[in-house]
């Protein structure tokens, strides 16, 4: 067993977390990457002060995430939500010991990083033509191509490289995605020289054996599961199950974002990201460790519902503190 062992019985609901039962062959400890501030705001109508976006990072930094992606340096012409990100990034220096990675379209987005002191850097590819004519006016081909200056480049200047991968189990212009054609296209991505390749369900249709299917091949095809993240979206209420089914192959890295935010811009039916705090309910369970302070992301996630207006869709804000139920007050001094 790797999980936590002598914990079983420990903590329960009435205290706010849940009772310790852990399972075997499960990792030990996963790394959350926390996408809230740049997955899950982009998509947001409603401009967000700079101000907030950085209290809010700071917000989940201190509630104990180690990695809490921070914004995009794509054109503001096309997610204007992030048009701030030159103005945020320095606000976020004061956070240590935390990795704050940022989303870049091409060169000119990796130059804008670089020069503010980025050193996590984030591309983003697909493993369809059709999203990737959506997304990145361009093919498949053409956007990996684009891709590898950038890839190379930041790995000369010593950043760590993050490769996403969306439209991995469906396309809603496609419909179902062989998982041959993603094994193909991870491959290359990685092959350009990427340390991590993040696995996404864009629209949220995969299901536990379709997840089992792809970690198979991807290992088959040289594609370690310690250089795999899982990011999985709760279209059709799989999230978790997903989520699971990879923790059992051997993934340690799983994304999701604080309240359950975010969705795609470019794809219609993709709804919210897992919500953090439902994978850390989960995962607390099974004794796995997080570093998350539960109870401080929590109210950070009612906070933020506060600026946004609505109630958190995160199924454990709304359990724990009921600050998914309604709207919060962004300055109620019992918030942390």
């Amino acid at each position: 067993m790797t999980a936590a062992e002598g914990t079983e019985g420990t903590e329960g609901t009435d205290t706010g977390l849940p009772m310790v039962v852990p399972a075997y062959d499960l990792p030990a400890r996963v790394r959350i990457h926390e996408v809230g501030a740049r997955d899950g705001l982009q998509n947001e109508k409603a401009t967000v002060p700079t101000e907030v976006k950085a209290e809010f990072v700071h917000r989940l930094a201190a509630a104990g995430l180690s990695t809490v992606e921070a914004t995009s340096f794509v054109h503001p012409k096309w997610v204007p939500q992030l048009a701030d990100a030159e103005a945020l990034f320095p606000l976020l220096g004061d956070i240590e010991g935390v990795h704050l990675p940022v989303l870049v379209p091409n060169e000119r987005g990796l130059d804008r990083a670089l020069d503010l002191g980025a050193r996590r850097i984030a591309v983003f590819g697909s493993a369809t033509e059709s999203f990737a004519r959506r997304n990145l006016n361009r093919s498949v081909a053409e956007s990996l191509a684009m891709f590898a200056p950038v890839v190379a480049r930041a790995k000369d200047a010593g950043a760590h490289v993050r490769g996403y991968l969306s439209m991995c189990f469906g396309d809603p212009w496609e419909g179902a995605v062989p998982v041959g054609q993603v094994v193909r296209v991870a491959k290359e991505l990685m092959d350009l020289g990427c340390d991590e390749l993040s696995l996404g369900d864009t629209i949220g249709v995969a299901t536990p054996g379709h997840v089992f299917a792809l970690l198979a091949a991807l290992n088959e095809a040289g594609v370690g599961t310690d250089t795999i993240g899982v990011h999985f979206h709760d279209t059709y209420g799989q999230a978790l199950s997903n989520t699971l089914a990879a923790l059992q192959h051997g993934v340690s890295t799983v994304d999701a974002s604080a309240g359950g935010l975010g969705g795609c811009p470019y794809a219609k039916s993709a709804t919210g990201n897992l919500a953090t705090e439902d994978l850390v309910w989960m995962l607390q369970g099974l004794g796995i460790e997080t570093g998350v302070d539960l109870a401080a992301l929590t109210a950070t996630s009612a906070w933020m519902a506060g600026h946004l207006g609505r109630p958190s869709p995160s199924r454990t804000v709304r359990a724990l503190t009921g600050a998914g139920t309604e709207p919060q007050d962004p300055q109620d001094p019992q918030d942390p």
